[in-house]
């Protein structure tokens, strides 16, 4: 607070204590007599509490002055001081950004000394390297001059060798020329030499040929013994194994295995073992059975591969037939037989048990009504071995080895053409799909409305 003002305030203070003292005086004398008044003529004085009141006024304008001056004060105080931080803090940016550039200027500097210290010792090592060459080119340099003198003293003798080289060339270039005729000569007699060879290949290959061929004429018409058919077989032949099961009464397991001997027969591309539709599990009749499974194998001694599928021959569905792929035939091993290309080269043929061991040379016969079979003509049999009883399932070759057919019944024979077929039936833990029994009646009415002699 300013010092006058202060001394205002405490004027104020002691006027106001002496008026209130002298109304207390007054107030204690109303009951006295009042003493004489004696007018005295003095100055007029002035209002003192207007005249404070004034001062007051004043004094509050000047602190208000002062205020209103601090807070500008004040502001422009913390502007300054806003100014400074913000140049603070931009010093202190740079000061960072300084030491940063002082440290990686630091690090280059570490680096290109290093850099330094390595491209002088590569330089000290190229400067010792090129020392080292100069040396040794000064050094060949010398060899060098000392050849080139001996070179020189040498030269007479070199002229003289020269020319013996050059008569020696001469007589050179001269039997060259003469081995030219003689090699010309030669690479026509060669010539003529290779024309003869060719013809002589191309005869001898025609003759090949032509012996080849007569070798596979005389066999193809040449009869095979009985004998030695049914040898072939008995080498070749493979078991084939089928299980069919199914669900039987009371829910038990009802199954059916049927084994027997067959060959491989082939058509030129595709291969099959064949059998009579007896010797497997499945039976042809009305009402057919609904099998649950179908499995079976092919084996031979000492491989076996499994059946895939099982389809019935479109011409007479009694023989079925079971696909074997190039690979099975090579596990399997043995011959395979082909499908006969002329049946009936011969009068007879030759009948082969497959699971009785029997066999025997028989006449068959064409039987016009029934193109796909031929007749055994049974008051004839030649060269029987074992208890001779043609019936359904024996297989049939021709004389000259090949596959004819497979016996029907005990009568007539299906001459095996090719592999169409009426149905399919594919093996698995689970056929119940298929209505195998569906099928089986199905082909079952196939054979019935066959001729009486073929079923």
């Amino acid at each position: 607070m300013n010092r006058s003002i202060l001394i205002v305030i405490c004027d104020f203070l002691l006027l106001s204590l002496l008026t209130f003292s002298t109304d207390i005086n007054r107030m204690a004398d109303e009951n006295t007599q009042p003493p004489t008044r004696i007018a005295v003529a003095t100055n007029t004085v002035p209002d003192t509490g207007k005249d404070l009141a004034a001062v007051m006024k004043l004094a509050l304008e000047e602190e208000r002055k002062g205020h209103s001056q601090l807070q500008q004060q004040l502001a422009a105080a913390r502007e300054v001081a806003n100014q400074q931080q913000a140049a603070l803090n931009a010093r202190a940016q740079d000061y960072q950004r300084l030491q940063q550039q002082l440290a990686s200027a630091q690090t280059n500097l570490e680096s290109l000394n290093h850099q330094l210290q390595d491209n002088s010792a590569q330089a000290q090592q190229k400067l010792t390297t090129t020392q080292a060459e100069a040396q040794r080119q000064s050094e060949l340099a010398a060899v060098l001059r000392q050849q080139l003198d001996q070179l020189s003293k040498s030269n007479l003798l070199a002229q003289a060798e020269k020319q013996k080289l050059a008569q020696q060339l001469q007589l050179a270039e001269a039997e060259r020329h003469a081995a030219t005729e003689r090699a010309a000569l030669m690479q026509q007699e060669v010539q003529a030499t290779r024309a003869e060879n060719t013809k002589l290949a191309e005869g001898f290959k025609s003759l090949a040929t032509n012996s080849s061929q007569l070798t596979q004429e005389i066999r193809a018409n040449t009869p095979l013994a009985p004998n030695l058919i049914f040898s072939q077989f008995v080498s070749n032949r493979i078991a084939a194994n089928i299980l069919a099961s199914r669900t039987g009464f009371l829910g038990g397991n009802s199954s059916n295995n049927k084994e027997t001997k067959t060959v491989l027969v082939t058509d030129g591309t595709n291969t099959y073992a064949l059998c009579h539709v007896k010797d497997t599990p499945l039976k042809l009749w009305d009402p057919g059975t609904d099998w649950d499974a179908l499995t079976g194998t092919l084996a031979d001694s000492a491989t076996q591969v499994a059946i895939r599928s099982l389809s019935f021959n479109q011409a007479d569905p009694r023989v079925v037939m079971m696909p074997v792929s190039p690979a099975e035939v090579r596990q399997l091993g043995g011959r395979v037989y082909h499908i006969s290309s002329d049946p009936f080269k011969f009068q007879d043929a030759v009948l082969v048990g497959a699971d009785e061991g029997y066999y025997g040379e028989c006449n068959f016969q064409i039987d016009l009504n029934t193109p796909h079979y031929v007749k055994l003509d049974r008051s004839l049999f030649r060269g029987l071995f074992g208890k001779f009883n043609p019936s359904r399932g024996d297989l049939v070759f021709s004389r000259t080895g090949e596959l004819l057919g497979i016996m029907v019944n005990g009568t007539y024979c299906l001459m095996i053409h090719n592999f169409a077929s009426a149905a399919t039936l594919q093996f698995g833990s689970d056929v119940r799909a298929e209505h195998t029994g569906s099928i089986l009646s199905q082909l079952y009415f196939d054979v019935f409305n066959m001729p009486l002699r073929l079923q």
